[in-house]
């Protein structure tokens, strides 16, 4: 299939396209910056940690290709992928009323599965539901922008999907340290989470719907129709025949690119890239609980600020990525970009091993935003560049999804052994997610832009 002609959009049709993603990132901060302190809360012991970790992307591979899949084929007077994306966040809104109350349901405290308690059962189970329909809602928004967003635009649209992604975080990462400050308790009996990451949970799950009635208003997606007028094919675009001609053609070839070999090396730096993210949102709590509160001890006060303090740092790392997010289309290769943003983050992780102080922890989390940033960008924008005009494009992007998900289980698996490699120190897996993030900048190298 070649593109004849996806119109210019304006900055605020580009704008309201991935407004949504706005709420449904506070939601994911949320989940990003609080797991790890809820799971130790209700009693997990640190070696224990990134196991929790693994029902998230595992979710999120399961998940996103059937709703890239699916919406590749619905039609409905409300869109292609919104209907998704609205059930997405209703269901992530009941959960997140839900999730954070775990420990005040009066479940058991007693070990009664492969050692946890009736509690962590429970609170698994709820962070399962709730990345399910984060995932459900998230995707649709990267796909929205491939299908309507010609080439020209790409580059900025997923700037500003960085862009609101980044200030969702803000908002999601700053929550519990701001109730505090507005004097919600932010310690609770044994097992119990505290009341200002209840409540954040609650402020974000409303902010969450909301946004997402805004987008569902606001956009309009191409009916197959009009989708069909700005395509030449010798079939309609909903044809099977035509679709598995496209998709053989566009596998083979597309702007002297394979599909197959964007998927693979893309893929190999992605694989770098989250599982070093996924180390920092397991293990920032305990290591800058150590470093910088001196404590272990997650019942004692210092471990509960050194875990509001995550949310600052996280909420550090955002702004970064928002700055940098400006940065990154002045470069004229996306590659370079994408090397110069890794490597910067890596910097940052790696100067953590050496920082006591809480405030200086600032400058290391301003360079891994570049880094966050840059994995927010550069990856869509190389693959969906390649897939431009397949109508199968959100069932490959829900696929690509998994070069996001793979990694960051790989790396919860082999989180508890590493951990105990390095004697406990929760620190050195943000050291060693520094150097995973610099082999990452190495795989850039492989990658082939479209021509």
């Amino acid at each position: 299939m070649k593109q004849l002609h996806l119109p210019d959009l304006s900055f605020w049709k580009l704008f309201n396209l991935s407004f949504g993603f706005f709420g449904v990132q506070i939601a994911y901060a949320l989940q990003s910056a609080n797991i790890s302190r809820i799971f130790a809360t209700l009693g997990a012991d640190p070696h224990q940690l990134s196991f929790f970790w693994i029902l998230p992307p595992l979710m999120g591979m399961i998940v996103q290709p059937i709703i890239g899949m699916l919406s590749d084929k619905t039609w409905t007077r409300f869109g292609r992928r919104i209907p998704y994306l609205f059930v997405g966040a209703v269901i992530a809104v009941a959960v997140m009323a839900v999730l954070p109350n775990a420990g005040s349901l009066g479940l058991t405290t007693q070990i009664v599965m492969w050692g946890l308690t009736g509690t962590m059962l429970f609170g698994l189970m709820s962070l399962m539901l709730l990345d399910t329909s984060i995932n459900i809602a998230m995707q649709p928004f990267k796909m929205m922008v491939g299908d309507m967003v010609n080439e020209k635009q790409k580059g900025l649209a997923y700037s500003i999907q960085s862009f609101l992604c980044n200030a969702g975080s803000c908002v999601g990462y700053l929550f519990p340290y701001l109730l505090t400050c507005f004097g919600v308790q932010n310690v609770a009996p044994e097992g119990v989470v505290p009341n200002s990451v209840i409540f954040s949970f609650y402020a974000g799950a409303a902010i969450l719907i909301l946004c997402v009635i805004y987008t569902t208003i606001n956009v309009k997606e191409y009916s197959p129709e009009k989708m069909q007028s700005f395509f030449s094919s010798e079939a309609p675009v909903q044809e099977e025949s035509q679709n598995a001609s496209a998709d053989t053609a566009a596998d083979k070839k597309s702007g002297g690119v394979s599909v197959t070999y964007a998927f693979i090396s893309i893929g190999l730096v992605q694989f770098f890239c989250w599982a070093a993210f996924m180390y920092m949102w397991t293990y920032t709590p305990g290591a800058i609980a150590a470093q910088c509160w001196n404590t272990t001890d997650v019942q004692s006060e210092g471990y509960q600020e050194a875990a509001n303090w995550v949310g600052i740092v996280f909420f550090v790392q955002a702004i970064g990525s928002v700055l940098w997010a400006t940065v990154i289309p002045r470069f004229k290769s996306y590659k370079l970009a994408y090397i110069v943003s890794l490597l910067i983050g890596a910097a940052g992780f790696i100067s953590t091993l050496w920082i006591t102080n809480q405030y200086v922890l600032w400058v290391s989390f301003l360079l891994i935003g570049a880094a966050w940033a840059g994995m927010l960008a550069l990856p869509f924008t190389l693959f969906t560049n390649v897939l431009a005009g397949n109508p199968r494009m959100g069932t490959y992007l829900g696929l690509f999804n998994c070069t996001i998900c793979l990694p960051q289980i790989v790396a919860a698996l082999c989180g508890g052994l590493l951990l105990t490699l390095f004697d406990g120190s929760q620190v050195m897996m943000l050291v060693l997610a520094g150097i995973l993030l610099i082999a990452g900048a190495g795989s850039v190298f492989l990658i082939k832009e479209k021509n």
